[in-house]
């Protein structure tokens, strides 16, 4: 019998983490579905929807033994929901915005998603130093519904351009008949 899991981990960052953790799981047996991995300040967090054959208590058991994640916050919960993405979660652009940080930057950008029925299905926001200030850079994927995708992105650009922000898109799938 297998049980649907989400495995999260918090720990110091360091050089081959992801390597320790992924192959410890792999010789448990637990097969990975959607895996999250960031670098935040200078921990790191590893998230992963997945199936196994053994119980949360011999994962962990494995996991803390690890001389990787000493000290480290794990926990390992049933998943109940479905592990199959929803229409929302086709990811239909990728938005870059890079320039001057201001405060509420990101709740402005997602607001202005959010009023064009845009779903964020990943956000990485982070602060790059440079010579002669600090940058804030900001990478999203997103599902846009067809319908609104123009009306988006141009409201975006115009939000972007009075934060004296550089933005930048890619378009990844449209497909007519999954995003209405």
């Amino acid at each position: 019998m297998t049980h649907s899991l989400l495995i999260s981990i918090f720990c110091p960052d360091r050089t081959g983490l992801v390597s320790s953790i992924t192959g410890t799981l792999f010789n448990l047996g637990v097969n990975l579905g959607d895996t999250t991995f960031a670098v935040l300040g200078s921990g790191a967090e590893f998230t992963a929807v997945c199936d196994s054959p053994i119980n949360s208590n011999d994962i962990e058991s494995h996991l803390r033994a690890l001389p990787d994640l000493n000290g480290a916050d794990i926990k390992i919960t049933p998943f109940d929901l479905s592990k199959i993405h929803g229409p929302n979660a086709l990811i239909t652009h990728y938005i870059t915005l890079r320039g001057a940080d201001h405060p509420g930057l990101i709740a402005q950008l997602t607001e202005v998603l959010m009023a064009f029925e845009a779903n964020i299905v990943r956000l990485n926001a982070e602060t790059i130093p440079n010579q002669e200030e600090k940058e804030y850079l900001i990478n999203l994927s997103v599902s846009i519904p067809q319908s609104r995708i123009d009306a988006c992105l141009a409201s975006i650009s115009n939000t972007a351009s009075t934060l004296a922000m550089h933005c930048d898109f890619q378009t990844v799938c449209i497909n007519e008949s999954i995003i209405n």
